[in-house]
């Protein structure tokens, strides 16, 4: 019966460390996304692992969030959009390695700073996301709470809204409620 409870628990954290991941506000603590702040630094302190998210806070009246790619990235062009955003309050699930790139598209922003490149890693080792810790000999990172809506791109690019079911729950609390469910499953079946 122990052994089968600590499987039980086993499997459960196991699929808590896979449903949670680092939530990351851009720029913080001492900017946003904004014209002000150096991503090259923000970026050099912090470690992106499959699992995390992105929030970009700023002005929608001023500005908004592009994903582009890194040639665009490069020549600061908005023409061809992977996806936009432009609620001021935009989440960005890093779902897999790899590069990924975002700019403001307002006219001459991108071109003095406002631009950042995010390589996000593998999850560690047994799928468990970031752990939130920064890179050796950095500052701690900044971690914002899980807002309660996501912005996703359509296949347009253009952001969508949530539709209007859309539970008010992170990733990781629907993640922390299906362990617990779980959880209470498979103890009631020993």
């Amino acid at each position: 019966m122990a052994t089968r409870a600590l499987l039980a628990i086993a499997v459960t954290l196991a699929v808590l460390g896979t449903a949670l991941g680092a939530s990351y506000t851009v720029g913080a603590p001492r900017g946003s996304w904004d014209i002000q702040t150096n991503y090259v630094q923000w970026t050099s302190n912090l470690k992106f692992r499959a699992g995390d998210q992105l929030l970009f806070r700023y002005s929608r009246a001023a500005h908004n969030v592009v994903e582009v790619s890194k040639a665009d990235y490069d020549a600061c062009s908005a023409s061809s959009p992977i996806a936009s955003f432009q609620t001021g309050n935009d989440i960005v699930p890093l779902a897999a390695a790899g590069s990924r790139y975002f700019i403001c598209g307002v006219p001459g922003h991108c071109d003095a700073g406002m631009k950042v490149r995010i390589d996000v890693e593998e999850a560690t080792p047994g799928g468990a996301p970031s752990p939130m810790s920064p890179r050796a000999g950095s500052a701690a990172p900044a971690v914002a709470p899980m807002p309660s809506a996501e912005i996703t791109p359509s296949t347009s690019g253009q952001a969508m809204p949530p539709s209007s079911s859309a539970v008010s729950a992170g990733v990781g609390s629907l993640g922390l409620c299906f362990g617990v469910v779980f959880t209470a499953a498979l103890m009631a079946l020993y």
